[in-house]
């Protein structure tokens, strides 16, 4: 029988899709409460951390609750159960329910919020509206004596370098003549002072993150015999174009705007306010861009990118006026909820295909968009 997963079990699998390091700088993603040694038997996902989806968890027996907004995206200095935010934690906490959030971590990874949205509107060939800075990299190279060079081969590796997709320890060697000549004041490993020194050297060749530039430097000059080591180090250019990042756009087969309208309200959770649509009803519409969450900070990017339509919430009055006002795409403002629910589901499957039969996962269908009625 499978080994029932731990808290810690299923965060690592949550952080390796959506890794907090990801998150912006103002955020708050990650465990919030929990034993990471407990064990795990029934995940419950949501939207909002409130007290109606907490005491829904409570009820159905969920040891982790994984949310995408933050309870407490502001410092607090403490949350007593007389407090909205405390009362949510004391019924998690009162039922042994641990509490994870995957926020703007969540919103530009693959599997992500706004993917997910995308393909539930029925987008193809979907990538990301602002496409995420690929990852840095550096070449690192060195010249080691013949002798020393495995050395220095197993030193950078486990600083991190050679790890090129599924590979580590990966590096390029070729031989050759070092020269030098060792001045007053020098402590040659190979030589004299005054005397002029050839050496069959190795010249070892090796990428690596650039964030771990200074590490697996200090760990190859720890490692190599020479005083004074030769190397250089160069900044690699991106070759590949990111695959995550922010908002998506994708396509649609050719339909007007009242009809793409119509798909959008049928695909997504039902709610009171419904959604409200900018732009002529007629208009054709092929490409979608769409940001799950309140996506007005991409509006100009938007009006320049040549979609036909934008789908966002939380739009503004002002913003959104004169952005139709350019005469560029329509604008489909759904409610915040219900665009990012459609994640739940795309994490429950990653779930299942991850833990197998070990754990239950349940997604909650409590709506919590603040909007209660429409007249």
């Amino acid at each position: 029988m499978p080994q029932q997963p731990t808290l810690g079990d299923v965060v690592a699998l949550l952080d390796e899709w959506y890794p907090p390091a990801t998150a912006d700088s103002w955020d708050a993603v990650g465990l919030v409460y929990g034993d990471p040694a407990a064990p795990v038997s029934r995940v419950m996902l949501a939207v909002d951390p409130v007290l109606p989806v907490a005491q829904e968890a409570a009820e159905w027996g969920a040891d982790l609750l994984v949310v995408h907004h933050p309870l407490f995206l502001k410092a607090v200095h403490g949350f007593p159960a007389t407090t909205p935010k405390g009362r949510t934690l004391a019924t998690l906490a009162g039922a042994g329910c641990g509490l994870l959030t995957a926020h703007t971590n969540a919103d530009q990874a693959l599997g992500g919020v706004s993917e997910a949205m995308a393909l539930a509107l029925g987008l193809t060939e979907v990538e990301p509206l602002v496409p995420a800075d690929p990852a840095a990299y550096d070449k690192l190279t060195v010249y080691v004596p013949a002798g020393d060079a495995d050395a220095v081969r197993t030193a950078l590796a486990e600083a991190g370098a050679g790890r090129i997709g599924d590979y580590d320890s990966a590096s390029f060697s070729s031989t050759g003549e070092g020269r030098f000549r060792p001045l007053p004041g020098a402590s040659p490993a190979i030589g004299s002072v005054g005397s002029l020194e050839t050496v069959e050297e190795v010249r070892v060749e090796c990428v690596l993150p650039r964030p771990l530039r200074r590490s697996v430097v200090a760990a190859m000059v720890a490692a190599h015999p020479y005083e004074e080591p030769a190397y250089d180090v160069v900044e690699l250019a991106p070759l590949t174009p990111s695959s995550t990042g922010t908002g998506r756009v994708g396509h649609v087969p050719r339909t007007t705007l009242r009809e793409f309208a119509t798909r959008v309200v049928e695909a997504l959770p039902e709610t009171a306010s419904g959604i409200r649509v900018g732009g002529d009803p007629d208009r054709p519409v092929e490409t979608v861009a769409l940001c799950g969450g309140a996506g007005d900070f991409l509006l100009d990017r938007v009006a320049s990118g040549g979609a036909d339509v934008y789908v966002t919430s939380d739009l503004r009055h002002h913003p959104a006026s004169e952005f139709l006002e350019k005469e560029g795409p329509a604008l489909v403002d759904v409610p915040h909820w219900a665009a990012e629910w459609t994640w739940l589901p795309v994490v429950e499957g990653r779930l299942r295909a991850g833990l197998g039969a070990t754990v239950e996962t349940r997604v909650s269908t409590t709506v919590t968009d603040p909007w209660t009625l429409r007249l």
